[in-house]
């Protein structure tokens, strides 16, 4: 679904990503680890355009029947309308806002009205407390209110991949646990996951693949078990348990 090529990238005269390659298959969640300055963030900017490789190439394609989109040089707009949705780190919500327009604010690109109707009460669903809150200014939710708003946000825009940074910064744990079971239904309806965590515990038990990025270079990969289970990764990320 997404091929990533030796793509090198600055941000202002900072050398951050250092021939990263990877990929991500249709209907996988795939995780990516590091530590703080690692470049994650920056890779999940660039693959949703808001920064442009200097040298490398990204690739995207929706079936083996469909043409490949060069994402090299896209816009935040286009990618939006080829399906990928990123949630940042930070959320991002308009906090004057009420919870229902910063949900709509996701449909903008839209103008199936009644689909969008339809994808506001399943995003409801899938989040009841934004239901309960829909008239209330985001500003005023908690912060895994807020976290859950900014993924129902992204996820109005009907995205075929989610790029999802830190979800779980800040949160409790058992905001957290009820997120990542959120992310398993995400994922289950269709929607293709990559997952930039710190929470690596979580984020290796949920993920089907993942890669581990140090100071801009791919480092390792393979399965989530995979990585749980590799003495580095575990004494570097995982608390050395």
């Amino acid at each position: 679904m997404l091929h990533i090529e030796d793509i090198h990238v600055y941000r202002g005269h900072t050398y951050v990503l250092k021939g990263v390659s990877l990929r991500i298959a249709q209907g996988e969640i795939v995780a990516l680890i590091g530590a703080n300055g690692a470049g994650k963030t920056t890779l999940l900017r660039t693959i949703s355009g808001l920064l442009h490789p200097r040298t490398g190439a990204m690739h995207y394609m929706l079936g083996a029947d469909q043409p490949s989109h060069d994402l090299t040089r896209a816009v935040p707009e286009h990618l939006v309308q080829l399906g990928i949705s990123h949630c940042p780190e930070g959320r991002g919500i308009f906090s004057q806002l009420s919870v229902k327009e910063n949900l709509l604010v996701g449909a903008y690109l839209r103008r199936d009205k009644e689909a969008i109707q339809a994808d506001y009460h399943h995003i409801c669903e899938l989040f009841p407390i934004l239901a309960e809150r829909s008239k209330q200014a985001a500003g005023s939710l908690s912060g895994g209110e807020q976290e859950m708003l900014a993924v129902g946000r992204a996820l109005m825009s009907r995205p075929k991949l989610l790029l999802l940074d830190e979800p779980s910064l800040g949160l409790s744990p058992i905001v957290i646990e009820k997120l990542f079971e959120t992310l398993i239904d995400i994922n289950a309806q269709g929607v293709t996951i990559l997952l930039v965590e710190q929470n690596a515990v979580m984020a290796l038990d949920l993920a089907h693949r993942a890669y581990v990025l140090e100071t801009g270079r791919i480092t390792l990969t393979g399965t989530g078990q995979e990585l749980a289970n590799n003495d580095a990764v575990r004494q570097a990320y995982l608390g050395g348990v």
